[in-house]
């Protein structure tokens, strides 16, 4: 993928500082980057950053995560960087990530599914770091049947260069020039770039990146001064305006753990509360109707 020709860079439009960290289920302590609420259209394609710095926890045989819930009309991306994460659905698919492996799981026309600290993880104990983040899906999509993908470290391509260390999630990863260095195994419904970066102590990186496209950097750990100005600490999210194509970045002197988030705008309405994202109120009702009738997904493999 390259960037449009023109060099100007994008300009930051909101930083989203994260608010104190919260519990989802027993399982993951986590700080909200960034939620769709806050300005859906200037987030589109994505949804929603969770964000689980890395805690220790101790042997227990006592389940920790979140039971079964449902979802419809999005993605849900798990990024497992230390610890595992145990993983089944209503469409049959079970499995556990573990470091440096990434759960893509598109819920589409519905899914019902749950997460956990995988049972073998929780009896021994030990630190778990995670990021989730949400993608929305183009409305001819929100239809689609449901998909699992299970990315393995090894799958994902890495890009090393001149204290840059990159492995693409999804996408592709250009060079200063918009020459691609590697494409990302996930598959998506819309044009979508997720890298996974890291910056060692005060090295410096222009990104590559298309005029016109979302592009939000969520800030993991460490700092950063963004085009030589903004400093800005984790965790923190960084908006920026879609004119542009290029972001000037440089780590603090303790380094930095970046998300690149870098999408193609959908430009549809979005109607979402809790586990569903949708076009419309009328679709909603629709989603919440077919959960309580037991119409929601073809199997209730999560529950048997």
């Amino acid at each position: 993928m390259k960037p449009s020709s023109a060099t100007v860079a994008k300009s930051i439009r909101r930083v989203h500082r994260a608010p104190a960290p919260h519990w989802v289920g027993n399982g993951f302590h986590v700080n909200s980057l960034f939620f769709y609420d806050q300005d859906a259209q200037a987030l589109s394609p994505f949804l929603l950053l969770d964000y689980a710095a890395p805690r220790t926890f101790a042997p227990s045989s006592q389940p920790r995560g979140v039971g079964v819930h449902p979802h419809r009309g999005f993605e849900t991306v798990t990024v497992a960087y230390q610890g595992e994460i145990e993983h089944r659905d209503s469409e049959g698919n079970r499995g556990v990530i573990g470091t440096g492996d990434v759960q893509w799981m598109t819920a589409a026309s519905g899914i019902v599914h749950e997460e956990w600290l995988s049972s073998a993880f929780n009896a021994r104990g030990g630190t778990l770091e995670m990021a989730q983040l949400w993608v929305n899906l183009p409305a001819q999509a929100k239809r689609a049947p449901p998909r699992y993908q299970a990315l393995t470290q090894a799958q994902i391509p890495v890009v090393r260069n001149d204290g840059v260390t990159v492995r693409v999630i999804a996408g592709a990863y250009p060079d200063a020039a918009g020459e691609t260095l590697a494409h990302g195994p996930a598959q998506t419904f819309s044009p979508v770039d997720v890298w996974d970066m890291r910056i060692e102590p005060e090295r410096r990186l222009d990104l590559a990146l298309r005029d016109g496209y979302t592009t939000i950097l969520a800030l993991l750990k460490g700092s950063l001064r963004v085009h030589g100005e903004t400093h800005v600490n984790a965790p923190t999210a960084i908006l920026f305006e879609r004119e542009g194509s290029v972001v000037t970045i440089e780590a603090g002197a303790e380094g930095a753990s970046v998300l690149v988030l870098h999408g193609e705008p959908l430009n549809e309405p979005v109607a979402g509360h809790g586990p569903f994202v949708m076009n419309t109120r009328e679709e909603l009702v629709e989603a919440f109707t077919d959960y309580q009738r037991g119409t929601f997904v073809r199997s209730r493999a999560t529950q048997g």
